[in-house]
């Protein structure tokens, strides 16, 4: 069985900084393109960052200089410090898995991002 848990989310201040965290189970990880979404109210999901199975990695422009996305293959992880954290960042942010071998993707339950004062 397939899991993708996120942690790490929260209320922070205009400017702050959050680290997502979120940790894999049931896939050959290191396989695996991993992304990290986010969903605001009355909004669609869009991809906020993304990182192949070889490393290299991709922002939204509206993250870019702010965000950055890792992984440990050897903890199975994959992360997002979030820094200069703006009120136009709250949303729900998900975690997908993806491999070209595999039609099926996988998401996360989803974790909470408040920036507010």
């Amino acid at each position: 069985q397939v899991q993708l848990v996120e942690s790490g989310g929260g209320l922070v201040q205009p400017g702050g900084s959050l680290r997502l965290s979120c940790a894999a189970s049931g896939i050959i990880f290191r396989l695996y393109a991993m992304g990290w979404y986010r969903q605001a109210p009355g909004k669609q999901r869009e991809l906020v960052a993304g990182i192949t199975s070889s490393g290299d990695t991709n922002y939204a422009d509206s993250v870019k200089g702010r965000f950055a996305i890792s992984r440990d293959n050897t903890k199975n992880t994959v992360y997002l410090q979030m820094n200069s954290l703006k009120p136009e960042d709250t949303a729900v942010y998900y975690c997908n898995a993806a491999w070209p071998g595999n039609p099926a993707d996988y998401w996360g339950q989803g974790t909470q991002v408040t920036v507010s004062s």
